[in-house]
């Protein structure tokens, strides 16, 4: 079966929707005609089964694209990447690149190796993202620590510069958490902590399909619960909230959704010391003293509710607190 490229041809100019001026293809031609210069093309065969047809689409579209292609100095095709012609290229020229700057540590250079690599950085910045911390911030943080990995890394090493670089770039994000991240000064111990835990209760989350519990996240962590405990209660400290800064959609700040301070808690202690006396009180003055005390009644409506008068309450209440007051001292 043969069909006309000014088909395939016509069809793709129609798919985009273009416009071609007279001598190429018109847009409206679906049978693909040649327009009024009349030249004709010469048909090719199109295998059905071949590979380079695809959606309709015929390889002699390939291999024009491939004629196309500028041919580098080099020999190679300039429209293809450089790990596309040559995968190990990239490695070699990085291997290349830290001999040279071993021998004359050429800032060039160097700027072209951080360069290079700030796909790494960006990539360990990442995942310590979403810990109250900038991304930006972060990334410049981790490209530190791949300029410290650049300076260092010795090039006879059998081993790859990402390879190297990693432990130094998570290490220096790892100490910014740790030194610049805590609004409060806590132990290095439960920092170091802290920032395991996060990925010991995500871990946990998606195998458990449940919140872990303490003891599950200890025998994970491989600490005891005490510790476990005692490093939530750090997380605390890592970033302090004004208490003027809002707190919820109606324009509340923290300050103003805090409870007023409750003053019969000052007087709790007191009470349950002097209960056990309270309870042998004859029941006219132990009621006198719920009155008086609880209700907040004044000792002439005191009076009124016993049938007694003022002074009358006045000799008793005054007794009655000397009762007590000689219980709690003795």
């Amino acid at each position: 079966m043969f069909a006309h490229p000014g088909d395939l041809r016509a069809a793709a100019v129609a798919a985009r929707g273009g416009v071609r001026t007279a001598g190429r293809w018109a847009a409206g031609d679906r049978q693909g005609r040649l327009a009024a210069e009349g030249r004709r093309r010469v048909p090719e065969p199109v295998v059905k089964d071949d590979p380079g047809v695809r959606d309709g689409r015929h390889r002699r579209g390939r291999r024009r694209r491939r004629s196309d292609r500028r041919v580098s100095p080099g020999g190679g095709s300039a429209g293809v990447s450089t790990q596309e012609r040559h995968p190990q290229l990239a490695k070699i020229e990085v291997h290349r690149l830290f001999r040279q700057f071993q021998v004359d540590r050429s800032p060039e250079i160097r700027r072209t190796l951080i360069e290079g690599h700030l796909g790494l950085v960006e990539y360990l910045a990442r995942r310590f993202a979403g810990r109250g911390e900038p991304l930006d911030d972060l990334v410049q943080v981790a490209t530190i620590g791949l300029v410290k990995a650049v300076d260092r890394f010795d090039p006879d090493r059998a081993v790859e510069f990402s390879t190297y670089a990693t432990p130094t770039i998570v290490g220096e994000l790892k100490r910014h958490f740790r030194d610049k991240g805590w609004a409060l000064r806590v132990p290095r111990r439960l920092q170091e902590l802290n920032l395991r835990l996060g990925s010991v209760i995500g871990k946990l989350s998606q195998e458990l399909q449940r919140s872990p519990t303490v003891a599950e996240i200890a025998k994970a962590a491989g600490t005891t619960e005490d510790e476990i405990l005692e490093g939530l209660d750090s997380a605390h400290a890592y970033r302090l909230i004004s208490l003027d800064a809002p707190a919820s959609d109606e324009g509340l700040t923290y300050h103003e959704q805090l409870g007023d301070q409750d003053s019969s808690l000052a007087a709790l202690d007191d009470w349950i010391s002097v209960r056990p006396l309270v309870q042998q009180l004859p029941p006219r003055e132990r009621r006198m003293l719920y009155l008086r005390f609880f209700k907040g009644l004044t000792q002439s409506e005191i009076a009124d509710q016993l049938g007694i008068s003022q002074m009358h309450v006045s000799r008793l209440l005054a007794k009655t607190l000397s009762v007590l007051r000689e219980g709690l001292e003795g």
